[in-house]
């Protein structure tokens, strides 16, 4: 299951995210998204787990829970909708 995670704190890391979510099962995947330009964190993430129940558990488990002074929310990541190649 793959998750977004928002309101993160700027210095969350990688590494920070893939903690937080390992007490509910397995990570597959944790990255904090980066300002290209600063490199800075712009506060939000993905993390993806091996099965949906962990996922759910995650969810459960983190959504609303305050981590360094912010309430995080924890979803289900939508699909990215895929680029329309069509040329006008």
């Amino acid at each position: 299951m793959n998750m977004y995670v928002s309101n993160l704190s700027f210095h969350t890391a990688d590494d920070d995210l893939r903690k937080l979510f390992e007490q509910f099962g397995a990570v597959s995947s944790a990255k904090v998204i980066t300002d290209r330009e600063t490199g800075r964190s712009r506060g939000f993430g993905f993390v993806e787990m091996g099965t949906d129940d962990e996922g759910k558990e995650a969810i459960k488990g983190l959504n609303g829970k305050e981590i360094e002074g912010r309430s995080l929310s924890v979803s289900v990541a939508k699909e990215k909708p895929k680029a329309d190649n069509k040329r006008w």
